[in-house]
């Protein structure tokens, strides 16, 4: 008698495609879907289930909408929409799927994370009391960071954004910390040229690069900071620490509400849709800093979003402003000027404050958001005016000094060993009693002459993170050495 070999029976949703429009399905059918989850459309496409009306269900493509019909069979799949995670994805250049774009081969995950993961609750938070350090002086000493906080990056185009978190990224050498860039709807050059500095920096080798550029799907653009988000829990999860950067949230804000409007929608303010806050509040809660029992991982956002012509007051700018821990807010007008990092003191803030910074860089520092408020201010006032009397002239050269100080070169981030030498000198009256040419060579060759000359003295600041009485005596000795070496 012949065996017959019986396969196991197989129970699927089924549905049938009535409409296609602009990467949005809507399809008829599927009575037992639920948000989020994955929809088969033809063989090796996927959709995302997105929304409902009385009638359809709606359906986001993940990829060409062109291999669909109207009429065609659609099949739901079990559970929602994850992406690969792990190790290996260090180093790595990949899209919103988890697919390799670097041309490396194949990455195997190690497990999967769905990309609409909840935030964890208050329960299995930390206090954030470690220093996230970017490198950039002017963040480090006046608006500091910590791990596991969210701070908002916001600036007219072309004043230095993606500069400020690439820095970030390269000042993370030697830190144990796992980075993620993830580059939202922009075009292919500019992110070529990205890739690039992150490469001849070395920093791809402690960095994930998540991508959806402009020629993607809207559901690629959309869904991408989700997917980058997920990548970054699995190491916080496993106790590790984890910086990412979404660049820019604006571009991510014009895809929603392009989705959004297709899905019709009832536009509101801008024509965004009601859930534009719950949009990125989702995303941005994510971040955070996990209790013992958890693991003590940390997850830091850096979200950066566009202005136009200077407004922090748009539907997207605000939303985030309140979401966020901070911004830090970049000024055209400065920008043109010529002081980069181009950042305005006056409206930039952290919310979590000097706690997490060491005991040092809280002395030097603790004056100087003050200081060069008081000088700018005083530097308007004074424009028209021909005769300023000897004390304002001497507070004008300090103020000059002081932002002579916090200007840095893009792709050199410091150590916060060399910020707490600065500044103690600022503080000693040093830089502002110097010519431009002298106080320029002490910027930049200063901590170099130390770590050749006074080795000893570096490392004894590197463990106290202290400025005791003979760590500040051996500095006042090393600055002299050094003016007496320069005449010489």
């Amino acid at each position: 008698m012949q065996e017959i070999n019986l396969k196991p029976l197989e129970i699927k949703d089924v549905g049938t495609v009535r409409e296609i429009k602009g990467g949005v399905i809507k399809i008829d059918g599927l009575a037992s879907c639920v948000n989020g989850q994955l929809i088969e459309l033809a063989p090796g496409l996927m959709g995302m289930v997105i929304g409902f009306t009385k009638k359809d269900v709606l359906v986001l493509v993940l990829g060409d909408e062109n291999k669909v019909h109207i009429g065609d069979t659609v099949y739901g799949e079990e559970g929602v929409f994850e992406v690969p995670v792990g190790s290996n994805f260090l180093g790595r250049v990949v899209n919103t799927f988890g697919q390799p774009l670097d041309g490396k081969g194949k990455i195997e995950g190690v497990d999967t994370y769905p990309i609409f993961r909840n935030a964890p609750g208050v329960l299995d938070r930390a206090p954030i009391l470690e220093p996230f350090l970017t490198g950039t002086k002017i963040i480090d000493t006046c608006i500091p960071l910590g791990k596991g906080q969210r701070e908002l990056i916001l600036g007219d185009r072309v004043t230095g954004k993606t500069t400020l978190v690439i820095d970030a990224i390269i000042n993370q050498k030697g830190k144990d910390v796992i980075c993620i860039y993830c580059w939202i709807g922009g075009s292919q050059s500019s992110f070529l040229k990205i890739m690039e500095q992150l490469r001849l920096s070395g920093a791809m080798e402690w960095t994930i690069v998540v991508t959806a550029s402009a020629s993607t799907s809207p559901a690629e653009q959309y869904l991408v900071p989700y997917a980058a988000a997920a990548l970054g829990e699995y190491f916080m999860d496993h106790g590790r620490d984890v910086f990412c950067a979404f660049d820019n949230l604006s571009r991510h804000a014009w895809i929603y509400r392009e989705i959004s409007l297709l899905l019709e929608r009832s536009p509101g303010r801008e024509a965004y849709p009601g859930d534009m806050f719950y949009t990125h509040s989702q995303l941005m809660e994510r971040a955070g800093k996990l209790n013992e029992e958890k693991g003590s991982g940390s997850m830091t956002f850096l979200p950066i979003v566009e202005t136009q012509e200077g407004d922090i007051t748009g539907l997207i700018q605000s939303n985030l402003v309140s979401i966020t821990d901070g911004q830090i807010y970049l000024s055209a007008s400065l920008f043109n000027e010529g002081f980069k990092p181009a950042i305005d003191l006056g409206l930039s803030v952290s919310r979590i404050g000097s706690k997490v910074q060491c005991d040092a860089i809280k002395k030097v520092s603790r004056s100087l958001k003050r200081e060069f408020a008081l000088a700018k201010e005083l530097a308007a006032l004074t424009t028209i005016r021909t005769k300023l009397s000897a004390d304002i002239e001497l507070r004008l050269k300090r103020g000059q000094a002081l932002k002579d100080l916090l200007m840095q070169d893009k792709s050199r981030p410091l150590c916060v060993e060399e910020m707490i030498v600065l500044f103690y000198a600022f503080n000693k009256d040093l830089p502002e009693i110097l010519e431009e040419s002298q106080r320029e060579n002490f910027k930049q060759n200063i901590f170099s002459y130390l770590l050749k000359e006074h080795p000893e003295l570096v490392e004894e600041l590197t463990i106290q993170k202290l400025l005791t009485g003979g760590i500040e005596r051996g500095l006042d000795k090393a600055f002299e050495d050094f003016f007496a070496a320069a005449s010489n």
